[in-house]
This record gives structure tokens, C-alpha cells and sequence, in this order.
């Protein structure tokens, strides 16, 4: 007895479960999304970390083509030199996709403060990382030749503009800061003793 003729046209299992589980969990969506999958776009990603304030550079970025959903307002390849130059608004992690909501052009300085160079040794200054935007508090302590008094006076408010590399041997940074004007003066008073604490304000704090 012959055996049974086998179709030339096999059918593969595993494209036949797709096509069910599209048409009944994502319905014409993720048909719609099957039949679209060819068409590409060439667009901005992250290769580095950026954090918030930071400049974002050329070589933060790279680029990968996608197929894009119209949803995602993703910075195309021909777009990169526009983002290139401005401030990361949101920290950038390697491997995203970025959006022109992720950068912005305005600078950390706002109208009404000045910027205060505050040195730091690693025990004045918390084990988290700095970055640029952080909201912070500057407390005056009292120096070695001073009596701890219960009776201080109160902290200043700044945020961080940038955050200088680690002296070598000694691990001193140094920190700009923007402050009141009003405060600024006092402040860098305050840093030129070096008898100051760097407090990190919770996310979102005033």
C-alpha cells in the first residue's frame, strides 16, 4: 500500500498559534501590528547614562531601527543633532528610546539665583551620587574650635548644576550649586569655612 501523500505546502504550527492568539487576544490590533512589522523607522537611542541636568552629547546616543508605534513620540535618526546640546529633563538609561520630552533646553540657573562653588570632603556629603537637578539643603555645623549648640542657623535651599570629578588622593569634589540670591552670599561664606553638610532633599521635596 502506498503511503499517504504529504502536502508540498507544509503549515507551520507555530506561525498558526501567533495568528490564533492575535485574532483573539490582541483582535485587530496585533493584526494590525503583524502586518506593519516590516515598516521600520530609523530612530534615537540611549547608549549611556544620562542623568537629570546632565548635557546630553553625541555619544550618549545611538540609533536602531524599529518598527514604531505611532504612540511613542521617539526622536527620529535625521532629529539627532536637535537633541544633541540640551539637558536630560528625566534620567536616560542605556537602552531606551528617546523622546523629545526626555531633553529640554532650559538651564538649571534660574532668574533670581546665583551659583555657589561649595568644596566637599566625602564625609560631608552623602554615599548616593550627585547629579545635576537634585534638590538639596546646605546646614552649617559647628568647626572643631566650636561648642555644638542646639541653636543653629537654618539650612539653605539649592539644587545641583554640576557636580565636579573626585580629587585624586584625597577624594575632595567640588559642587556647584544654585541658590537664592538673597542666600547665595551667605552660602558661599559658609562654604569658605568648610564647616557645611550636604543634605539630599527627597524627590519631589521643596
Amino acid at each position: 500500500m502506498a503511503p499517504p501523500r504529504v502536502s508540498a505546502r507544509r503549515r507551520r504550527p507555530g506561525l498558526i498559534a501567533l495568528a490564533v492568539l492575535l485574532i483573539t487576544g490582541g483582535g485587530a490590533g496585533g493584526a494590525l501590528l503583524l502586518m506593519e512589522s516590516g515598516q521600520r523607522t530609523e530612530v534615537v537611542t540611549v547608549v549611556r547614562h544620562v542623568p537629570v541636568g546632565q548635557v546630553v552629547t553625541d555619544r550618549d546616543l545611538g540609533e536602531a531601527s524599529v518598527a514604531l508605534d505611532p504612540v511613542l513620540k521617539a526622536v527620529k535618526a535625521v532629529d539627532r543633532g536637535d537633541v544633541v546640546g540640551k539637558r536630560a529633563a528625566v534620567e536616560l538609561t542605556p537602552g531606551s528610546l528617546l523622546s523629545h520630552g526626555q531633553v529640554t533646553g532650559s538651564s538649571l540657573v534660574k532668574a533670581g539665583e546665583q551659583v555657589v562653588p561649595v568644596g566637599l570632603k566625602p564625609e560631608q556629603v552623602p554615599a548616593s551620587a550627585l547629579a545635576p537637578g537634585q534638590r538639596v539643603q546646605i546646614v552649617r555645623v559647628p568647626g572643631e574650635d566650636q561648642e555644638t549648640s542646639r541653636t543653629q542657623a537654618e539650612p539653605i535651599p539649592a539644587h545641583v548644576v554640576k557636580v565636579g570629578d573626585p580629587t585624586p588622593g584625597t577624594g575632595s569634589v567640588v559642587v556647584d550649586v544654585a541658590a537664592a540670591k538673597a542666600e547665595a552670599p551667605l552660602l558661599a561664606s559658609w562654604a569658605s569655612t568648610g564647616n557645611i553638610r550636604l543634605l539630599i532633599d527627597a524627590q519631589g521635596g521643596s
